[in-house]
C-alpha cells in the first residue's frame, strides 16, 4: 500500500488549479438593497473570463467564488444574496453555462435550525447570480444533481423529499416533489438518465433507492451502517459506493438488487467518497486528516496524509490532478500520480465543493 506524507501549505499565498464544483466567497452577506429574491447582480466587463475555471463554494464566507486554475488568482467572488448563509452544494449543467446553488443555511448537518428553501442560479458567463428558484415549504437543500437532459434535482433534508426542476432555466418552482423514504435527507446520488437515485439520509441511518419520475414506487430501504453520508456510482452504474461516518467503513450496494456487495475499513469519520478519473475511490477521513484510497474492489491501495481535515475532493477534466479543499482555509492541487502535494492556494472561509471547467 502506498502511502504519502502531507506537504505543509506555503506562507505565500500558492496559485492553484482544480475541478469540480461551485465557490462562494466574500466575507459578509451585506447586499443590503438585496432580499432573498434579489434581482441579477450586475457583471463586470472588466473581468476576462480564465480557459480554466475553479469553481469553489466557499460557505462561512457565503459566497461561490471563480478562480483562475491555472495560476490560482481569485477571478471573482459573489456574495449570496442577503440574508443566505452557508452555502454548500453546487451543480452545473451541461452547457457548463449555469451553476446552481443550494441555501443550506445552517454550517453542518449536526446544527439545528430551518434553514434555507432557495437555489441561487449564477451565470458563468456574466460571472454573477442571475436567478433564484424557491423551494418554499422544502427546507435545508442541501444534496443537487443533474440528469442528462438538465433536470435538477435538490434534496430538502428537513421534509425528506427531491425536488424536481424540469427546466430550472426557466420554471422558478419545482414541477414536483418525491418522498425519499427515509429521514434526514442528505446528499443523492442518480443515475445519469435521472431514474433511479439513491438518498442517503443521516437520521433514519439507511440509504433508500427511489425513482423520481415514478411517484408510485414505494422507496425501497437499505441499511449500510450508522450515518451513511458520502456516496458515488461506478462508472457504468452498477455499484453504489457509501461511506458510513459513525463506523469508519465504505461499503459497495448492488444497484440492481439494493444488497451489500462488500465492505472496507476507512479512516476515522469518512464523510465523502469520490471515483477518480483513473478508477480509485478517494476517501476522505474527516477525523484524522486523511484520505484512504481504494479500487473499485474496495481493496486499500494507499493513504495521503493531509495538513488539516479534508472537506471534499474534486478532478481536472484532462489532467491527472486532485483538488482537496482544507479546514485551514486552502486548496491542495494533489499530482493522481504521485500522490504528492505540488501547491496550495489560499481560500476564503471553509472551502468546500468544487468544479474545474475547461473552455
Amino acid at each position: 500500500m502506498q502511502s504519502v506524507q502531507s506537504i505543509r501549505p506555503a506562507t505565500s499565498p500558492a496559485r492553484r488549479h482544480f475541478l469540480q464544483q461551485c465557490a462562494t466567497g466574500a466575507a459578509g452577506i451585506a447586499l443590503g438593497a438585496l432580499g432573498m429574491l434579489a434581482g441579477p447582480a450586475t457583471a463586470n466587463p472588466a473581468v476576462i473570463r480564465p480557459r480554466e475555471m475553479l469553481l469553489l463554494i466557499e460557505k462561512s464566507a457565503h459566497t461561490f467564488s471563480i478562480y483562475d486554475a491555472v495560476t490560482g488568482d481569485p477571478i471573482k467572488h459573489i456574495p449570496m444574496p442577503s440574508g443566505a448563509q452557508y452555502p454548500h452544494e453546487f451543480v452545473v449543467d451541461s452547457r457548463r453555462r449555469y451553476a446552481y446553488i443550494g441555501h443550506y443555511g445552517v454550517q453542518n448537518s449536526s446544527i439545528e435550525g430551518q434553514g434555507g428553501n432557495r437555489i441561487f442560479v449564477i451565470d458563468l458567463e456574466q460571472m454573477a447570480h442571475v436567478r433564484t428558484l424557491r423551494t418554499d415549504t422544502f427546507y435545508r437543500i442541501h444534496g443537487l444533481a443533474m440528469d442528462d437532459q438538465d433536470r435538477l434535482y435538490a434534496l430538502s433534508e428537513t421534509q425528506g423529499a427531491v425536488l424536481i426542476f424540469d427546466d430550472p432555466t426557466r420554471g422558478e418552482t419545482p414541477n414536483r416533489a418525491v418522498p425519499t423514504g427515509g429521514y434526514k435527507s442528505h446528499l443523492i446520488a442518480l443515475t445519469r438518465d435521472g431514474q433511479q437515485a439513491f438518498s442517503m439520509n443521516l437520521l433514519s441511518n439507511t440509504v433508500t433507492y427511489f425513482r423520481p419520475h415514478d411517484p408510485a414506487f414505494v422507496p425501497v430501504v437499505v441499511k449500510p451502517g450508522r450515518k451513511p453520508e458520502g456516496n458515488c456510482l461506478s462508472q457504468d452504474e452498477r455499484t453504489l459506493y457509501v461511506t458510513n461516518r459513525n463506523d469508519d467503513t465504505v461499503v459497495a450496494i448492488d444497484v440492481a438488487t439494493r444488497r451489500i456487495a462488500g465492505s472496507a475499513a476507512t479512516g476515522r469519520d469518512p464523510t465523502r467518497v469520490y471515483l477518480a478519473p483513473d478508477g480509485r475511490l478517494f476517501v476522505s477521513n474527516y477525523g484524522e486528516n486523511s484520505i484512504s484510497l481504494f479500487d473499485t474492489a474496495l481493496k486499500p491501495v494507499g493513504r495521503i496524509a493531509l495538513p488539516a481535515q479534508p472537506i471534499a475532493v474534486s478532478f481536472h477534466p484532462t489532467r491527472p490532478a486532485a483538488y482537496v479543499s482544507l479546514t485551514n482555509d486552502t486548496l491542495g492541487i494533489l499530482d493522481l500520480a504521485t500522490l504528492r502535494f505540488t501547491r496550495f492556494m489560499k481560500t476564503l472561509a471553509e472551502p468546500d465543493v468544487s468544479m474545474v471547467i475547461v473552455a
